[in-house]
């Protein structure tokens, strides 16, 4: 009796390690490790749409020339705050997209912007808009973090479930499918192109 059980809790052992070998338990683990780091992307994000208002307010306070820059900022909020994707959405790449180009646009909005308002001294060198502004490079610096941060686990994951033996147990059980990454957007790395004519009266502003 001793000798049986002593063979079934080595079978169990052996049959443990082979589900842990097929990715039975890594593929999930791996996987929710991702999306709870999504969840702090999706954080940070709103952190930035939250104080997005405030900015806004005290620019339109301030009564500048290019109201077409500053209702450009307001759309792209709205566009990025309507565009909501679930975890589930994670593996779609079209969701992915429509999701990551709203944040995008409404980064390069906030960045012409920022160039418009360097232009107007009664502006900058208000002290609120100076704490919004420290509050808002805060949080794009936070969403970098969290969005390089995502990437890690979610190339971790699709890695689990691409590579033998942990694919058996992701394809044949979980039916797992690869996360998407945030990638660099190319128009955001260019320096935004605003017409100062409006301010300079033609003129090529002094640098």
């Amino acid at each position: 009796m001793k000798f049986t059980t002593m063979l079934r809790g080595a079978l169990a052992a052996v049959a443990a390690l082979s589900l842990a070998a097929c990715g039975i338990n890594s593929v999930p683990t791996k996987q929710e490790a991702a999306k709870a780091q999504w969840g702090n992307v999706e954080s940070a994000l709103q952190s930035r749409s939250d104080k997005i208002p405030n900015l806004v307010a005290v620019v339109q306070a301030a009564a500048i020339s290019e109201k077409d820059i500053l209702q450009g900022v307001i759309d792209a909020r709205a566009r990025a705050t309507a565009i909501n994707i679930t975890t589930d959405d994670l593996s779609n790449p079209e969701e992915f997209k429509k999701f990551t180009d709203a944040q995008n646009q409404l980064t390069q909005a906030m960045g012409q912007l920022r160039t418009v308002v360097e232009n107007y001294p009664e502006i900058t060198s208000q002290k609120r808009f100076e704490d919004l502004m420290i509050a808002i490079d805060e949080a794009n610096n936070q969403i970098n973090t969290e969005r390089v941060r995502y990437n890690d686990l979610a190339r971790d994951y699709n890695t689990e479930i691409r590579t033998f033996p942990s694919s058996i147990g992701a394809n044949v059980i979980h039916g797992a499918e690869a996360l998407q990454y945030f990638e660099a957007d190319e128009a955001a790395k260019a320096n935004p192109k605003v017409d100062m004519s409006a301010i300079t009266g033609g003129a090529t502003p002094a640098k």
